[in-house]
């Protein structure tokens, strides 16, 4: 990291650009934009904890990055603040009830609302970039890093510390303007500005989160078990499908919104004034039998540059799969599962066969 030099830093009035820092950010789209320090150490007991009990499930990559993510100067050296920055992605006129119809309709694929337009990271590590580029303007080279869900960076905390939101009891970050539709950013920086006061947690004895969720994942507030997790079943882990939990899936094919639909706060969500998060190819409530019908050659054109690339093409049917083991019985379904019954991946044809029995016994 290249570091602002002392005379540089001695001339630099940081109040006055920490200011100037939150209207950049809002003029390169950016909801929020708020500066925190890095100290992280109860965050960082927290975290260790997790990982001890094993609910990470097959994510190693978490164990393997040690303590960066929790201490922001191993990761990126020479680091002294954070500006941590706030982009909604809830596209204008999506309301709950559209959502809720779709997980009620069970020969419909539910696809999570960050997931169905263009995937983020690029894109708000662009603006990051831009926002780095004015600062550098203003002031002269100084040392940066941007990270989009990039790296191992304990996001939500710093967000938090930022004054930006508190995390929920479904462990994700809440906003009282704003609710919790929306990603998260950081740029890792050498310049020493003010901080803003961290955000205080406006749960109170709400548990809707924690009753509604399918797979009881959110084992108690601010506990979650990854291994339960429908979002990690279907977008993290590639392994089979615990056999006790496809049933509860329903026709969640790729991440879960049950506990954001349900929150209270997010009647106060703002909609996205950026159109590439808006929902591309009808995936907002597509039929599963034409999902399932997709080629791989179908799956990477028509997902290129969306976050549902990251299930793999597998991956993607084997959860498609699953749906249609959990839908209504009829003779598209069962056709169309038949048709990959013999499909060359032996994790699809494990769920498969699955869902064909499942399909049986609702005859």
């Amino acid at each position: 990291m290249r570091t602002v030099s002392e005379p540089t830093a001695k001339a630099i009035d940081f109040a006055a650009l920490a200011r100037r820092i939150k209207a950049w950010g809002a003029e390169l789209g950016f909801a929020r934009v708020g500066i925190t320090g890095v100290e992280l150490q109860e965050d960082e007991a927290r975290l260790l904890d997790w990982l001890r009990e094993g609910r990470h499930g097959t994510m190693d990559y978490m164990q393997r990055h040690g303590t960066r993510r929790s201490r922001p100067a191993e990761l990126q050296p020479g680091t002294v603040r954070v500006i941590s920055v706030r982009m909604d992605y809830c596209p204008a006129g999506t309301d709950a009830e559209a959502a809720w119809q779709t997980l009620s309709d069970g020969e419909r694929a539910y696809i999570a609302r960050y997931a169905q337009g263009r995937d983020y990271h690029k894109l708000i590590r662009h603006r990051l970039q831009k926002l780095a580029g004015r600062i550098a303007g203003e002031i002269g080279p100084f040392g940066y890093r941007a990270f989009a869900d990039s790296a191992p960076v304990l996001e939500k905390a710093l967000a938090r510390n930022a004054g930006l939101g508190w995390i929920g009891k479904h462990t994700l970050l809440l906003d009282r303007d704003a609710g919790s539709w929306f990603f998260l950013g950081e740029l890792y920086t050498d310049l020493p500005l003010p901080v803003d006061t961290p955000s205080t947690a406006h749960c109170g004895t709400c548990t809707r989160c924690i009753d509604v969720c399918p797979t009881q994942a959110i084992t108690g507030p601010y506990q979650l078990d990854a291994r339960r997790c429908i979002s990690y079943l279907t977008i993290e882990s590639k392994d089979a499908i615990p056999e006790e939990l496809r049933p509860l899936i329903g026709n969640r094919v790729f991440g879960c919104d049950d506990c954001q639909l349900l929150c209270p706060w997010n009647k106060f969500a703002k909609p996205t004034r950026e159109e590439a998060f808006a929902p591309r190819h009808g995936l907002d409530g597509a039929k599963l039998v034409e999902l399932f019908g997709w080629s791989e050659d179908e799956f990477l054109e028509k997902t290129e540059g969306m976050p549902i690339r990251r299930a793999g093409y597998a991956g993607f049917i084997r959860n498609l799969a699953v749906a249609l083991g959990n839908a209504p019985h009829s003779a598209e379904v069962i056709a169309a599962l038949e048709a990959r019954a013999a499909d060359p991946s032996p994790l699809v044809r494990e769920h498969v066969a699955w869902a064909l029995d499942e399909q049986a016994r609702k005859r």
